[in-house]
C-alpha cells in the first residue's frame, strides 16, 4: 500500500519557530545556504522580515520547509524590494517543496506590493539556483570573494525577479 502525504502551506507564526530553527540550522551546517553561523532569535528574525509573505510547508503535521522575505532597505524608494529566503528540510529535498514555497511567496509578495524579489546564493547550491531560474529569476551578477566562511573566501550569485504586475 502506498503512503499518501498531504502537504499544506500555512503562514509562519511564532509557534512554528522551534521547527523552523532546526531547518535553518541544517542550512547553516551545509555551508551552502547562508554565511550565518547561528540562527537568529525569533525576536531578531521577526523584526527583520516582512510580517506578510512568510510561510511554512507542513507534511503530515511536520514542518518540512519555510520561506520569508526581508526588506532590502528602510528607504521608501525601495519599499517594494525584498530578499528571499527558502529553506527545506534535508530529509525533504527534491520533492518540489521549495518550488511550492517560492510560488506562494511570489504570489503573496505581489499581493503586498513587492515589485522586485532578489536572492543572493552560493553558486555551488545548484538546487537553489535551479529553483530560482524555474521561477523566472534572472542572474544579475556575481559577487566575487564577497565574504569569508571559515576562513575561505566565497562568491555569491545574485538573482532577481521583477513582478509583471508593477
Amino acid at each position: 500500500m502506498r503512503d499518501f502525504f498531504i502537504m499544506k502551506i500555512l503562514k509562519l507564526k511564532d509557534h512554528h519557530w522551534e521547527a523552523v530553527v532546526k531547518i535553518y540550522q541544517d542550512g547553516i551546517d551545509t555551508k551552502n545556504a547562508t554565511f550565518r553561523s547561528q540562527v537568529p532569535t525569533w525576536k531578531n528574525w521577526n523584526e527583520n522580515h516582512h510580517l506578510h509573505s512568510r510561510f511554512v510547508a507542513i507534511e503530515n503535521e511536520i514542518i518540512i520547509g519555510w520561506c520569508a522575505i526581508a526588506p532590502v532597505s528602510k528607504r521608501d524608494a525601495y519599499k517594494g524590494v525584498a530578499e528571499v529566503s527558502v529553506y527545506v528540510s534535508l530529509n525533504s529535498l527534491e520533492k518540489g517543496i521549495g518550488n511550492k514555497l517560492l510560488q506562494q511567496l511570489i504570489n503573496s509578495s505581489e499581493e503586498n506590493e513587492i515589485w522586485t524579489l532578489y536572492s543572493s546564493l552560493f553558486p555551488e547550491n545548484i538546487g537553489s539556483v535551479k529553483l530560482h531560474l524555474k521561477n523566472d529569476f534572472k542572474l544579475i551578477g556575481i559577487r566575487e570573494k564577497i565574504a569569508q566562511q571559515d576562513g575561505v573566501w566565497r562568491d555569491t550569485v545574485l538573482y532577481e525577479r521583477r513582478s509583471k504586475k508593477f
